[in-house]
């Protein structure tokens, strides 16, 4: 047993290290097989989720949200520009910057792939307190933090 670490603590730490990766692996393969159902790469499909959630960003933006490098944005952009689902518009406040808006008209159905993942997290929520909740959400924020950092180290390297 490692000095000041209980063992408690350490079958915990291993434990989670083993829950996170086999739920990320989880993720990357639903993602994986959802992109490939509507004929999406699964950084693609990603982002327009990103543009959903947050609304039009620019190129440097999504970089921010994703940790991707800026070649890697650009020929994302231009892929989902050319399968009709983004457009690059000017921003009506600031001419000179150019956003990424999603073209909703060709998103129709893809809400409803998502709807039995989705109430299956209901049900899993359903199990937990308010307090608890909160706990889950702080944990998923801070490590979310993590990987987004590790993934931008990863794109300058």
């Amino acid at each position: 047993m490692s000095r000041g670490i209980s063992e408690r603590r350490k079958n915990l730490l291993e434990a989670l290290s083993a829950a996170g990766r086999e739920q990320s692996n989880a993720a990357v393969m639903y993602h994986s097989a959802l992109s490939e159902r509507v004929g999406l790469g699964v950084t693609e499909e990603k982002t327009l989720d990103l543009l959903q959630r947050l609304g039009p960003l620019t190129a440097g933006e999504i970089g921010r949200h994703t940790g991707l490098a800026p070649a890697t944005i650009s020929g994302l952009i231009d892929r989902l520009e050319s399968k009709g689902l983004v457009r690059r518009a000017r921003d009506t406040k600031d001419r000179r910057r150019v956003i990424v808006e999603i073209e909703y008209a060709r998103l129709a159905g893809f809400a409803e792939l998502f709807e039995p993942f989705m109430a299956g997290l209901a049900r899993v929520y359903d199990r937990y307190t308010d307090d608890e909740l909160e706990l889950i959400l702080d944990w998923i924020t801070r490590a979310t933090a993590v990987q987004r950092e590790a993934t931008q180290t990863l794109g300058e390297a």
